[in-house]
């Protein structure tokens, strides 16, 4: 079942510090480009993923090809895909090790949702986490 409680989302952001965003764009009115700069304000660490614009930067950090390209532990997954191609997303989510995927706001993949918690996965649907973190009062996350 994805989480809907917000307890256990509040939860699932608080201890997440590490997030691949998944179609990032790089332009500005783009909601993931806005979304991925709100994270980062909040302290955490985003690495944006879309091969279409892969080895440039966005925010300041470079956009990799894959998640398999990442080669560093992710906490949460944050997919801004269309819910019939969020089931790769989630794949490649598994398949890298994460702890959770997040799809966002008006993706749906319950497929997908099923094969990540069959993995372990927690999985988040149809919301969004700049819209959560400050519904939910989530701390800005210090440097370790």
């Amino acid at each position: 079942m994805p989480l809907t409680q917000p307890q256990d989302i509040a939860d699932l952001l608080d201890k997440t510090r590490t997030i691949a965003l998944v179609g990032i764009s790089d332009r500005p009115g783009r909601p993931s480009y806005g979304v991925m700069k709100f994270l980062q304000d909040h302290g955490y660490r985003v690495l944006p993923v879309n091969p279409q614009i892969a080895g440039e930067h966005v925010h300041g950090e470079f956009v990799w090809a894959r998640l398999a390209d990442i080669g560093v532990p992710i906490d949460l997954v944050d997919i801004f895909r269309r819910s019939e191609a969020a089931g790769e997303a989630v794949d490649d989510a598994i398949a890298a090790g994460a702890k959770a995927v997040w799809m966002q706001l008006g993706v749906i993949n319950q497929e997908a949702a099923e094969r990540a918690e069959a993995a372990g996965l927690k999985v988040v649907m149809d919301r969004c986490p700049a819209i959560d973190i400050p519904r939910f009062n989530i701390p800005r996350i210090s440097a370790d």
